[in-house]
């Protein structure tokens, strides 16, 4: 296994797994109960009674049946690694008394971060799911918030989601303006921002598109799409994260709107919405061949309206725009 030869460089006997979208990522199965992924010369799934049969089935890892920590423990020794995402409950736990030395590690991350073929069929699947979804729903004056929500979740499931990615975001008039609001019982009122994914096979999608009307409400629609453009021609192999964070930054710092701009330029996406690389000011990871980005700048001018526009990028020579649907919506 690929994994193992990144656990000799860092000098890592065993690896215990737990994030569950880690443990899928490996095995190919994602647990719904406590599992550990146990990663040595010879790995396995440790999973209890509920999911048993379904690991079984389904992963790529030989299961057995999960064992007490305590036991666990007693079966490791030298340099374990540990996931920074283990909550420190099970970390005390685990330290508590423990024959071996632990090391945090993101081994699996760093892995996840770049796609293969067919982590790539899944995202392109999940995001033409979700824009089939939202070209058929329609934007009527007189439905609220809540129920566009609702259309773009229940049509996506139509379309053959497992589920949306995460929670969709529709703002409108002056809740716009507010980059994670949550859907209200507001009726429509342009602009109106829609943000929105699908889940295809444990695979995300993630999009937004502003729905404009005036020319005040095209004036700012035209620099973030310009500042989304830049960052999308500064994506290539061996570009910081945080270089392409700037390429859309200046644009928008340009035209005097750079305190508005008020959260990163994008994210990876894969088995979850949001994974590592962020595109943003400090991140420092340097863009790989592979790798699935959002590109996402915005402008929010508090309690007038805000404009964000968000497109899936592919990682080639350059930067690849994985969305079909324009950036501009005339509804």
């Amino acid at each position: 296994m690929k994994i193992i030869d990144q656990m000799q460089k860092e000098n890592i006997d065993t690896l215990l797994i737990l994030n569950p979208n880690n443990i899928n990522y490996l095995a190919g199965f994602m647990p719904s109960a406590a599992s550990i992924l146990v990663v040595k010369d010879e790995p396995v799934l440790l999973t209890n009674q509920m999911d048993m049969e379904d690991a079984i089935l389904n992963s790529k890892i030989p299961v057995e049946e999960l064992k007490p920590l305590k036991e666990l423990k007693e079966s490791l020794n030298g340099v374990i690694g540990l996931e920074s995402s283990m909550n420190i409950q099970t970390f005390e736990r685990l330290k508590k008394d423990a024959p071996f030395e632990t090391k945090i590690t993101g081994i699996v991350e760093r892995m996840r971060s770049v796609k293969t073929n067919e982590e790539l069929k899944n995202i392109e699947k999940a995001l033409e799911i979700a824009e089939k979804a939202f070209k058929s729903t329609e934007f009527d004056d007189g439905k609220t918030e809540n129920e566009i929500g609702a259309e773009i979740e229940y049509n996506m499931r139509l379309n053959g989601a497992k589920k949306a990615s995460f929670d969709t975001i529709v703002a409108s008039g002056k809740r716009s303006s507010l980059p994670h609001a949550d859907v209200s019982m507001n009726k429509l009122e342009r602009p109106i921002v829609i943000d929105w994914g699908a889940l295809y096979n444990n695979y995300c999608s993630d999009t937004t598109r502003t729905i404009i009307e005036t020319e005040r409400h095209e004036e700012i629609f035209d620099i973030v799409l310009e500042a989304q453009k830049s960052a999308i021609a500064a994506i290539k192999p061996g570009v910081k994260a945080c270089e392409v964070d700037k390429a859309a930054r200046d644009v928008i710092t340009e035209y005097g709107y750079g305190e508005s701009f008020i959260h990163s330029t994008g994210h990876s996406v894969g088995l979850e919405v949001h994974e590592s690389p962020s595109l943003s000011k400090r991140d420092e990871t340097v863009i790989e061949k592979g790798m699935v980005l959002t590109v996402e700048p915005g402008i929010y001018l508090k309690d007038d309206f805000g404009v964000r526009i968000e497109d899936m990028v592919y990682v080639t020579n350059k930067g690849r725009v994985l969305n079909k649907i324009d950036a501009k919506i005339n509804v």
